[in-house]
């Protein structure tokens, strides 16, 4: 596939690169600076500027472009900025496939777990309800945002990513300091459900996605098994031979994070892949001690 990807410098991206190149894949890389080489286009989605020549001879366009939502309090400020950055640049993308001639096959779109909000022990497929709140109201934004592409006859998956279980990135690093200096701990009473994913098992849901039709719409990019804080907290611990006894009270979270920390670390949102799982999709990393371990560059533990 010839492959137009946005975000390719983040977390996932810089990874997702060289895994789809060495699946045989041919990808070009939007950024907003001046392209370096052939495998580059510019493009500003801060002001709306994308040539629509950029989509030609496309088969796919996968987008994760998105300012990081934990970095910084939320102030108004900062909502616009990780709002215009999700919503804007998504359709900007979308109403160029829609453009096109010929239109690329699939688009897919990064999206999240934040998209239920608290919503205690239900269990969230991905017919769910969205929540309320500033991040359930961003999800539902930004997933409508591909809209155009969709009308336009492209298919459009949006993929609700869980925790992505990284050491160079997103929840996982900012844990691991306060862990190796044995102050790592719940968060608020530990009982919320936190889902995670192996960044290995994103890299191979978004191949899968990309090349089977029967996924479309909303894709919960989760493992099959969610996770209460505590328990999570507990299995890093383990994996890293340090305690998990200092937790982290809600007040202090909240002092020090603000609207971020009820929306980010205290939320229990229990989502499951039914849609991975009923296309056929298989975790390599569905337990969660072998996929800290695999983070870490830890030795993974045999199968039984």
């Amino acid at each position: 596939m010839r492959i137009l990807i946005s975000g390719a410098s983040g977390l996932i991206g810089s990874a997702l690169v060289p895994y789809l190149e060495g699946a045989g894949h041919t990808l070009t890389r939007l950024v907003r600076r001046p392209q370096r080489g052939p495998r580059e286009r510019t493009w500003d989605p801060a002001v709306g500027v994308l040539d629509p020549a950029v989509l030609e001879s496309v088969d796919a366009v996968i987008n994760l472009s998105g300012e990081d939502l934990a970095t910084g309090r939320w102030t108004a400020a900062r909502k616009r900025s990780l709002w215009d950055s999700r919503v804007h640049s998504t359709n900007l993308l979308a109403s160029a496939i829609a453009l096109a001639t010929p239109k690329p096959q699939v688009m897919i779109n990064s999206s999240g777990v934040g998209f239920y909000g608290d919503r205690g022990d239900d269990v969230l497929t991905e017919d769910g309800a969205p929540g309320t709140g500033f991040l359930p109201r961003l999800a539902q934004a930004w997933e409508a945002a591909a809209d155009p592409a969709r009308a336009a006859g492209t298919r459009v998956v949006a993929m609700r990513m869980g925790v992505v279980l990284a050491a160079h990135g997103g929840a996982l690093a900012k844990m691991l300091v306060p862990f190796r200096y044995g102050a790592g701990g719940r968060f608020g009473n530990g009982r919320a459900w936190w889902t995670w994913i192996a960044l290995e098992d994103v890299l191979a849901a978004t191949s899968f996605a990309l090349e089977n039709p029967a996924l479309v719409g909303p894709v919960n990019l989760v493992a099959p098994e969610p996770l209460r804080n505590v328990d999570f907290v507990r299995a890093l611990g383990r994996v890293l031979h340090r305690p998990a006894l200092v937790p982290a009270p809600a007040f202090a979270l909240r002092a020090l994070l603000g609207e971020m920390a009820d929306a980010a670390l205290l939320a229990s949102t229990r989502a499951v892949p039914r849609r991975l799982l009923d296309a056929g999709f298989r975790h390599r990393f569905p337990e969660i001690e072998d996929a800290l371990r695999d983070a870490l560059g830890r030795p993974v533990r045999a199968a039984a």
